[in-house]
């Protein structure tokens, strides 16, 4: 969380999907809402589009037997593959595309 923050300070956008809005709600617990809403209004949305619907799809033929990637998954890596984005994640071994950035939190932003 505080890398988060540390990027808003210094001034670097961020976003998110509806699937991340979906996951986290999912799994929301009381009195949690206020800092998750302020979370997610702090962020863009990537919104999903058939060119991302496309390549997801891509992907889950690619990766979705070998490698067990599910479809939340893939829109997401999707969404941030065709939106020029790198991926900020916990979890890499879900996204073995190899067009997928990633976001390296140790890196200082630039700002």
């Amino acid at each position: 969380m505080e890398a988060a923050r540390a990027l808003e300070r210094a001034g670097v956008l961020t976003y998110c999907t509806a699937i991340s809005w979906a996951e986290i709600y999912a799994g929301l617990r009381r009195g949690e809402e206020p800092v998750t809403e302020e979370f997610f209004r702090a962020r863009g949305e990537v919104v999903l589009d058939g060119r991302a619907g496309r390549q997801a799809g891509a992907y889950l033929a690619r990766f979705g037997r070998s490698q067990g990637v599910e479809i939340a998954d893939a829109l997401i890596a999707a969404a941030a593959s065709t939106a020029g984005l790198r991926l900020w994640t916990l979890n890499r071994r879900h996204y073995p595309m190899r067009d997928v950035r990633f976001f390296d939190p140790t890196v200082a932003p630039a700002g």
